[in-house]
C-alpha cells in the first residue's frame, strides 16, 4: 500500500478546498488546511491512490493560480509537492515507480513541469535549483503559466510538525532556532505566520527524532507557545511518546495513519520495516 501526501498552494478558499476533497474521492484520509501558510495538505492512501492523486492534481491545476499566491510557506507551484510513501507491503522502489508515473502523466496531460526528488535528490535541492540550473524531469522546460511546477517525490514516512514561539519572538529568532535544530534528520524553517513566528519542521526519521524531541530541542532555545501536527503520523511514533505528553504536543491516536485507514475500511497501514530506523 502507498500513501500520497499532496501539498497544494491553497489554504483560504473553502470552495476550492471542498472541490479538492471531492476530487480525491474515497482514498482521502485527511485534510490539513492552513490559511496563513496558504496551503493545504491532503493525505491519500489505499488502492487507487495514484488515480486519486491525478484527479486531485488536475482539479488543483484548474482552480489555483499561483501568480496571485501570497503565503508563509515556500512553494514552486499550485500542486507544490506530491510525495509517494510506502506503507506495509510496499517498498521505496514501489513509491519511486508511482512517482515516475505521476510525473510523466502530469507533464504530458497537465502541461506542468515536474521535478523528481528522493531518494537521490532532496526536496530542498529542488526548491533551490528548479529552473536555475536544474531542468524538469518531465513536462515543459518552463513553468506552467498559472500552476508553476510540481515536486514529485518518493520517500519514507515523515512527520510534519510546527512549533509556535511565544509572543515577543521575532522572525530572526525563529530562523536562528531553525538553523540550530536542523540536522540530517530534521529540516526546519523559521517562518512569519501572521503576527506570530514558528519553527516549521519535517522530521525525516520520526522513530529516532520525533515530535517529543523536536519540542524539547526548540524549547531549549526559545519559549514555545504551542505545537501543531500537520496531517497524520505513524502509530509507532505516537506509541513511543508518553500519553500524558500528547495534549501538549498536539498528538492524538485518531490522527495516526493507521487509525484513518481503519476508519476508511482499509488495511495494511502499519509503519513498515522498510520505512525507517528504531527510536534512539
Amino acid at each position: 500500500m502507498l500513501e500520497c501526501v499532496v501539498n497544494v498552494s491553497e489554504g483560504r478558499d473553502a470552495a476550492v478546498i471542498d472541490a479538492l476533497r471531492g476530487a480525491a474521492g474515497p482514498q482521502l484520509l485527511d485534510v490539513h488546511r492552513d490559511p496563513e501558510h496558504h496551503r493545504s495538505v491532503l493525505t491519500l492512501a489505499g488502492a487507487g491512490v495514484e488515480e486519486a492523486a491525478r484527479r486531485l492534481a488536475a482539479e488543483a491545476v484548474a482552480a489555483i493560480d499561483v501568480r496571485s499566491h501570497v503565503g508563509a510557506h515556500p512553494r514552486i507551484g499550485a500542486v507544490d509537492v506530491v510525495p509517494f510513501v510506502p506503507l506495509a507491503g510496499a517498498s521505496l522502489s514501489d513509491a519511486v515507480g508511482a512517482r515516475d508515473r505521476f510525473a510523466a502523466w502530469a507533464g504530458a496531460e497537465l502541461g506542468v513541469p515536474c521535478f523528481l526528488y528522493g531518494p537521490a535528490r532532496s526536496l530542498p535541492e529542488v526548491r533551490r535549483l528548479a529552473f536555475a540550473g536544474l531542468a524538469p524531469d518531465a513536462g515543459p522546460d518552463r513553468p506552467h503559466p498559472t500552476a508553476g511546477a510540481i515536486a514529485v517525490g518518493a520517500r519514507p514516512p515523515l512527520v510534519a510538525y510546527n512549533l509556535w514561539l511565544a509572543p515577543g519572538a521575532g522572525l530572526e529568532r525563529a530562523r536562528e532556532v531553525a538553523r540550530a535544530v536542523r540536522s540530517s534528520t530534521v529540516r526546519a524553517l523559521g517562518l512569519q505566520v501572521g503576527p506570530a513566528v514558528q519553527v516549521s519542521c519535517n522530521l525525516l526519521d520520526p522513530l529516532a527524532f520525533g515530535p517529543e524531541e523536536a519540542y524539547a530541542a526548540v524549547a531549549a532555545l526559545a519559549p514555545v507557545a504551542r505545537a501543531e501536527l500537520v496531517g497524520l503520523m505513524p502509530a509507532a511514533v505516537l506509541s513511543a511518546i508518553p500519553g500524558e505528553r500528547w495534549s501538549e504536543l498536539d498528538l492524538d491516536r485518531s490522527r495516526t495513519i493507521e487509525a484513518r485507514l481503519r476508519q476508511a475500511g482499509l488495511d495494511g497501514g502499519r509503519f513498515g520495516a522498510s520505512t525507517g530506523r528504531g527510536r534512539r
